[in-house]
Order: C-alpha cells, then structure tokens, then sequence
C-alpha cells in the first residue's frame, strides 16, 4: 500500500512542481502589481497544465494524449479566446515587440518573458507540445507522422527570416508612421486576428502540402526563435534507458518534430535537440518503457534530425 501511494506521488511530481511553480508567478504578480487579472491568468494556465500532465500521468498508455490535448485546449482557448478576443490584447510577437520596446508591462510582455524565455529553462519547449493554440488546431490535422522526414535544414531558417521581418515590420511603423506601442495596444484585435489568419492560413498548407502538422513550428515559427535559445538549459529533458533500449527505433519514427530519439538513448545522452517539445509521444510508443522524462543539467543544442 505505501509502494503504491509513492508510486502515485512519483507519477504525478511533475504536474505537481508546474502548479507550484505557475502559482508562485501568479501571487508574486499579483501582490508586485495589486491587479486580480495575475493571480487569475497565471493561477488557471497553471492548473490546466497541471490537469493535463496529471491526466497524461494517470491514464493508460493509449489515452496519455487526451491529458496533452486538454491542456493545449485550456490554456489555448483561454489566450486565444479570453485574452486575445475578449480583451483586446495584442498577444502576436508583435504585440510584444511593441510594448517592451515602449516600456508597456502588457500581458504579451508578461506571456512572453515568462512563457518564452523563463519557462523554457525549466521544462524546454513544454509550450509548443502543452499550450500553443496554433498547434492546438494543427495537431488536429490527419498527419500526426511525417514519414519521410524533415527537408533541408535552410527550409529552417524561415522561422528566423519571420521572426526579424516582424520586428522590423514594428520599427518601420513605429519609426517612420508614428505607430507605436498605444496603438497597438488599442487595436489588439486586429493585430490578433490578422496574425492568426498568417498562422492558420501557412500553418494549414504546410501540414497538407508536406503531410506534416508541424511543420509550421519546423519551418515558420518566430516563436521558436525566442524558444530554442533558453530551452539548451531545460532542467527537464526526455532521456531513454540505454540497458532497456532495443533500438527498434519506435521513438524516433513517431517523434511529430523528427527527432532520432533513438540516437541519443545509444548515445547515453538526454535529448538534447532545442527542437523537441516535450509531447512525451515517445514514452507511449516505447515497448519496453525506457523513456521517460528526467531533470538534470546538461546543455542541449545537438540537433540529430531525420531528415529527407
């Protein structure tokens, strides 16, 4: 009986260390900034991606995806939704570029320091597997696998041509048509809405044109940019059992960013490609159970990538 309830306590000390973690931020905002909105926004990210991983956690293998689904809703649905429709927030990169360039302490600027750069260090790109609601409807789409691989890794560098278009598409206006972070902040609808139209609208073709649902995160993504610098310090890496390994490569033919997971476990390394978020779909096809996720210091950035 007490094996049991350590067992239970072990499966779920990940979720566990999120809510914490999560509800730390939303007190210390809310009593630095004396807003309810802090302890609200980052108290019920918090919890949802908590329910998701504890549901991830204790389902069967073949339901553990349903726990990352719910969490992608939640916490997409409510940036998307109730931050970026109903109140007006200018949630795209943009929005971000344009209020910490004015000195505006926003809830992108909030979103993105903490959701972007902070977070990625404890648990690397956990956002784009857990809370990204792009991804939330492309994972929908009817290419989970990509079975041919990744294209050229120059296909990649898109995301960072995307990323500094963006910025300098923020500069211009600012600089050169008075545009600057007020206005963006009052038409944060349109921002959102437009922005939304670019990343559905490339995100959908791509996933049908190359049979891949991710791979606008592959190929288009600014978001990656900001991600995949702090993620090399993540804490928290999926890393397989070398003993236990029967290179049956299961891992790294399901792996949605086409990572040779296999690789690294015959290595004896982590994970350590900044391209992988975290999904976890490598522990429930693995038929010997020797991934799992493990907290560590190591720094990644070495990326083994199947590639066409």
């Amino acid at each position: 009986m007490e094996n049991q309830k350590t067992n239970k306590l072990n499966q779920l000390k990940i979720p566990i260390i999120l809510f914490i973690f999560f509800w730390t931020v939303a007190i210390l905002l809310w009593q630095l900034q004396k807003h309810f909105i802090y302890l609200f926004n980052f108290g019920y990210i918090g919890t949802s991606i908590a329910l998701g991983a504890g549901a991830y956690e204790i389902l069967p293998r073949e339901k553990k995806p349903t726990g990352r689904r719910l969490a992608q809703l939640f916490v997409g649905l409510y940036l998307l939704g109730y931050l970026g429709v109903y109140r007006h927030e200018n949630m795209q990169i943009e929005g971000f570029f344009f209020y910490i360039a004015g000195g505006i302490f926003g809830a992108s600027v909030i979103h993105y320091l903490i959701a972007k750069v902070v977070n990625p260090i404890i648990i690397g790109r956990g956002w784009c597997g857990w809370a990204c609601w792009t991804a939330m409807a492309l994972d929908y789409l009817p290419y989970k696998i990509n079975k041919k691989g990744r294209l050229s890794s120059k296909w990649e560098k898109l995301r960072y041509i995307h990323f500094f278009l963006s910025l300098a598409f923020v500069l211009i206006l600012w600089l050169n048509f008075s545009y600057g972070p007020t206005q963006a902040k009052i038409n944060g609808l349109i921002w959102l809405i437009a922005g939304n139209v670019i990343y559905f609208g490339s995100g959908i073709i791509l996933a049908f044109v190359l049979k891949d649902n991710r791979a606008f995160c592959k190929y288009l993504c600014p978001i990656t940019v900001i991600l995949k610098i702090s993620s090399r310090f993540a804490l928290f890496k999926m890393e397989g059992d070398k003993n236990k390994c029967t290179n049956c490569k299961a891992c790294s033919k399901t792996c949605p960013m086409d990572i040779e997971i296999h690789e690294y476990i015959q290595q004896g390394k982590r994970v350590l490609s900044t391209e992988c978020i975290i999904c976890q779909t490598c522990t429930t096809v693995c038929p010997q159970n020797a991934i799992s996720m493990t907290c560590k210091f190591d720094m990644g950035g070495k990326e083994i990538i199947r590639r066409k």
